[in-house]
């Protein structure tokens, strides 16, 4: 059963209909390559939402694996195993970072941090108990939880899925009148993604993160930057922060963090937030195990050692002028730090899954979001003559697909 219309069909049987993927089914991955089950090769342009930010199948994180695999793989947290204390300490080093509780996957993490700030707010800051808020964001995407979609604005994500955990309170994501507004003397943290990835590649305005800062110190509220999908690379930087010359209290990262290996996620802290949890209160039989932790050593080493983060910036800042070099009236804006970037279609162009299926005829494998957007995020180890290959392609269907 090879053929690609046979897996497709059997899925649609048997598994929930909770996606709508491309018609295209993967067999194979190298770099920045992917092959489907008919031999077709095609350039990944969504990296599995930046999870291989270090190209699929990468050898060295793939060796780690496989060596790991052979010695330990789970031993739960009620012992000690002897890639974790490793794992915190390169982490730590790259990030900064003075704390650290690994988890699984990025949802995790989130609800993690929303435990752990909670707790810090009723025993640190003086919180009324069961009074803590949490201030987030229009068109916030932090996963896929009750927790989590309990604050998502995206009606699709949260319909009829109620009830929801109260406290926490949405403001407008970039008005920093309103975010200043929303803060009251319950408020523990302000939970926020540098870049809003699902939401369409949304940069915030130019001084909004340093002003939300100042204020979170002057109130002392955490910050908690998502860096989920931004962290790790992707925007030409090891963190998302670095952009606004900011630091976050809390950051959260996952995806890249094993390089499409493995579910690995971690809250990382420069306050003492993560002090408040004590044996007991928090965990996960999965989190920091030694085959997790081998993995992300090696996705991390390679993110650095290989010069990743610089190819980032240099090839996205190519890609994103060349993009906008395009002329086409179907194209409203294009938006992008690093290799994280959208094309905005125009509303009358017709949506932009076509654009897609477009594209993946001509061998470029990227995903619609919010109706008129083209997301665009392939491995950061893609070269200028890729880059350039890539282009031909976006022009041809940016120009001609109406």
């Amino acid at each position: 059963m090879s053929h690609a219309a046979d897996f497709i069909a059997t899925e649609n049987r048997l598994g929930a209909h909770n996606y709508k993927p491309l018609d295209v089914v993967l067999t194979r991955g190298e770099g920045v390559h992917v092959w489907d089950v008919d031999g077709k090769q095609y350039l990944d342009c969504l990296s599995a939402y930046s999870a291989v930010n270090q190209g699929h199948c990468h050898p060295k994180i793939y060796e780690a694996l496989v060596t790991q695999a052979k010695r330990l793989t789970l031993t739960s947290r009620a012992f000690h195993n002897d890639q974790l204390a490793g794992f915190y300490e390169d982490i730590a080093r790259l990030t900064g970072s003075h704390k650290v509780l690994p988890m699984n996957s990025g949802a995790e993490a989130v609800e993690s941090a929303v435990k752990a700030v909670r707790k810090w707010g009723y025993e640190q800051k003086g919180v009324a108990e069961n009074q803590a808020e949490v201030i987030v964001f229009s068109n916030n995407f932090h996963g896929r939880t009750i927790g989590v979609v309990g604050f998502s604005t995206d009606p699709v994500a949260r319909g009829n899925f109620g009830p929801f955990a109260p406290g926490f309170r949405v403001v407008k994501f970039g008005d920093i009148e309103a975010f200043e507004k929303a803060i009251t003397e319950n408020t523990v943290a302000a939970l926020i993604e540098p870049i809003q990835g699902e939401a369409g590649v949304i940069i915030p305005p130019a001084g909004y993160f340093k002003r939300m800062r100042e204020l979170c110190t002057e109130h002392n509220v955490t910050l908690i930057l998502d860096e989920i999908q931004t962290g790790l690379g992707r925007t030409g930087k090891m963190l998302a922060e670095e952009h606004e010359e900011i630091e976050a209290d809390v950051t959260l990262v996952g995806k890249a963090l094993s390089g499409g290996y493995y579910p690995v996620s971690a809250v990382l802290s420069n306050s003492e937030v993560l002090g408040v949890l004590q044996p007991g209160q928090h965990g996960s039989t999965f989190g920091g195990n030694p085959l997790g932790c081998a993995v992300a050593r090696a996705a991390l080493d390679v993110l650095v050692s290989e010069g990743m983060i610089e190819n980032s910036a240099e090839q996205g800042a190519y890609f994103k002028t060349e993009l906008e070099g395009i002329r086409s009236n179907a194209v409203k804006e294009v938006r992008g730090r690093g290799l994280m970037l959208a094309v905005e279609l125009e509303p009358e162009a017709g949506g932009a899954r076509k654009y897609c299926d477009a594209l993946k005829e001509r061998g470029i494998l990227a995903k619609d979001t919010h109706e008129h957007s083209i997301r665009i995020a392939p491995p950061l180890v893609i070269t200028r003559d890729q880059v350039d290959w890539a282009l031909e392609r976006f022009s041809d269907v940016l120009t001609n697909v109406h």
